[in-house]
């Protein structure tokens, strides 16, 4: 993780999600859509959404399919930690990018600065990573469950124990090509709300899960 190579291990298991939560995702769970760039059609990402709304998105997720009986005992959906992000966004690469250190392949992976129109857009119309997942780059920075600090190594951390901002990953519509770089990092307060910032869910453990609610 970063430029600085910080060492991670990760020895929990969690899914995922293939895609950035969509409009239309959001809009079922929350009753609500509100993201900027209804233009851009509901299988885009839903933005404008702070941190505070997407762990709500998961708090409500998770009841939705317990009721339902179709959420496995003992999973929950939340946030990935900044670490899960890292890890399952690289997908196994080391370099600049998950699919290498050619800047000019960028516009295959990620919408960005150079092709983004000034907009979000549907989810899935790039290329995935080596693991499958869309928009890793670009599209809308992504909320991640840890409070931005120092980044620390070792097995499956979850940042600083406190803080003012939250991280954010990934990149956005509106970034040029290196701040979608793998290690590219970003902090912002949990309760801002503003048309780059998206984010995509993770399924983890429940006993995983210590103290990431605290806003």
């Amino acid at each position: 993780m970063s430029d600085a190579k910080i060492d991670v291990t990760i020895t929990k298991d969690f899914w995922i999600g293939k895609y950035e939560v969509t409009q239309k995702e959001y809009e079922e769970i929350m009753g609500a859509n509100p993201a900027k760039f209804k233009q851009a059609g509901n299988m885009a990402p839903v933005e404008t959404v702070s941190w505070l709304d997407a762990m709500e998105f998961c708090r409500k997720l998770t009841e939705r399919e317990q009721q339902n009986g179709t959420l496995p005992e003992g999973w929950i959906y939340h946030l990935p930690t900044e670490a899960q992000w890292d890890y399952a966004s690289r997908a196994g690469s080391k370099t600049a990018y998950s699919f290498g250190d050619d800047r000019s392949r960028l516009g295959e992976f990620a919408w960005f600065e150079d092709n983004g129109g000034g907009m979000t857009h549907s989810v899935g119309r790039k290329k995935p990573n080596e693991w499958g997942l869309h928009d890793v780059h670009g599209n809308v920075w992504e909320w991640c469950r840890d409070w931005f600090g120092d980044l620390s190594g070792g097995k499956d951390p979850e940042g600083a124990a406190s803080g003012t901002f939250r991280v954010t990953r990934g990149g956005c519509w509106k970034n040029n090509a290196a701040f979608c770089r793998s290690v590219s990092r970003n902090w912002t307060p949990p309760a801002e709300r503003n048309n780059i910032l998206g984010f995509r869910v993770a399924l983890v453990p429940s006993g995983t899960v210590a103290g990431s609610s605290d806003q």
